[in-house]
């Protein structure tokens, strides 16, 4: 699992792009004008930011504790930091990036969320 294969997965999603708003070296996908992936490094590691449900956090992390972990420079309530590292297995973490989406679609205006179900997905490259 790399940035690349993030990046494809996460753009191939309704209304998302890709911005460099910290760093040209670090690629942010967005859903309309909010965040859903940080793409970045922690520990050596490539890694990426994620959105998460606050109430499940805790027991991603439980699970993967060398791997996962409070979002590093984020509010570590609502965003985890992956490393990617093999540990965790692609299916779950394309799951990890449907849930932070989803999340952040859940909080855009209504109108957004509208154009977004009206919008076909884009075609992904396996």
């Amino acid at each position: 699992m790399n940035h690349e294969q993030i990046m494809t997965y996460g753009l191939g999603k309704p209304g998302t792009s890709v911005r460099y708003p910290f760093d040209p070296a670090m690629p942010v996908l967005y859903v309309g004008d909010k965040m859903f992936a940080l793409l970045g490094s922690h520990q050596g590691w490539p890694s990426v930011n994620l959105k998460c449900d606050p109430d499940g956090a805790w027991l991603t992390r439980e699970q993967y504790p060398d791997t996962v972990f409070g979002g590093y420079h984020m509010n570590k309530r609502h965003w985890n930091t992956v490393l990617l590292n093999g540990t965790v297995p692609w299916n779950e973490l394309r799951d990890f990036v449907d849930e932070s989406y989803q999340l952040v679609v859940a909080k855009l205006p209504k109108r957004a969320r509208e154009q977004l179900a009206s919008t076909q997905p884009k075609q992904v490259r396996s």
